[in-house]
């Protein structure tokens, strides 16, 4: 029942293109983490190296943002608001503050990243937990890393696009754009041997048709994809339990969007409509939503 069930759902082209491109997120934000956590550590010790009372504890040891604003702190956390802001592309945008705990900013460096991140980042306490749209977002706005933003800017555009997909399908012509928008950014990045290996792993998924076969041992677990070269299209048979592990890892990500938009902007008609669509989608594929179930316990 289960293959069954995403079959019916794979022989929707477009959706099967929704599933690909969510999953070439994850495979950037995979190759990304490395590459940013190293960046982030530099720019942490250069920040600290170059002004030494940012070695110093905060004097209260309480300083915290308040509705998204942080005026009333000491004066070490303050200098290192400036810092931050000195290092931002947009001091004038909008700084999600309440992402930040001030106090653990002069020793831990994704601490100082949230500053850069989009809002909802203020529980994520482990590097892998950042996901995409969070690394782009801290490459886009801090000018420690030195890249061309208009092709970040380009991935976040797809990345958004993809996010608010209401019908959670995306066409061919979307894809062959969010795939050039892909190629251009790892290549900003041709030095890193783990973005070389990205962008062969997303042209992979990009070619790969998802064929599921509901019978027989021969199938392709996400190791032995990795490693695959392919010149054109073919047909692939990957397993089904890796494929549900792709929805519903994607649709745990659609949905933290959806209530991130909410809480932000109120529930506007847009907003509740999004919503709804989801949980109709979700509700008509009952072992779909049971997967979504585990997957979310399981993250916790």
């Amino acid at each position: 029942m289960v293959h069954e069930e995403l079959e019916v759902r794979l022989n929707d082209k477009e959706y099967k293109n929704w599933l690909k491109a969510g999953q070439c997120l994850l495979i950037l934000r995979d190759g990304l983490h490395p590459f940013v956590d190293g960046r982030m550590r530099a720019f942490h010790s250069d920040v600290i190296n170059q002004n030494t009372r940012l070695r110093k504890p905060c004097e209260t040891s309480a300083c915290k943002p308040r509705a998204n604003q942080l005026s009333q702190v000491c004066g070490v956390c303050s200098l290192w608001k400036r810092v931050i802001l000195s290092h931002h592309r947009q001091p004038d945008a909008t700084v999600n503050w309440d992402n930040c705990s001030p106090p653990s900013w002069r020793s831990d460096h994704w601490e100082l990243a949230k500053a850069y991140m989009p809002r909802g980042q203020g529980k994520v306490k482990n590097a892998h937990e950042y996901d995409t749209s969070a690394l782009l977002n801290l490459i886009n706005f801090c000018n420690y890393f030195s890249v061309d933003v208009k092709y970040v800017k380009e991935v976040i555009r797809h990345r958004n696009e993809l996010m608010h997909s209401c019908d959670f399908r995306v066409k061919d012509d979307w894809m062959r754009r969010y795939h050039a928008s892909l190629t251009h950014l790892v290549r900003q990045f041709i030095n890193i041997p783990e973005m070389t290996r990205v962008e062969q792993q997303i042209n992979n998924m990009m070619t790969v048709d998802l064929s599921i076969r509901t019978t027989g041992s021969d199938l392709m677990d996400s190791a032995a994809f990795e490693g695959l070269e392919f010149d054109s299209a073919i047909q692939l048979e990957i397993s089904a339990d890796l494929i549900s592990q792709w929805e519903a890892e994607l649709l745990q990500e659609k949905l933290q969007e959806l209530l991130h938009a909410a809480a932000d902007d109120g529930e506007t008609r847009v907003r509740r409509t999004n919503i709804y669509i989801y949980l109709i989608f979700i509700q008509s594929h009952l072992i779909l939503f049971s997967q979504l179930v585990s997957f979310g316990s399981s993250s916790l």
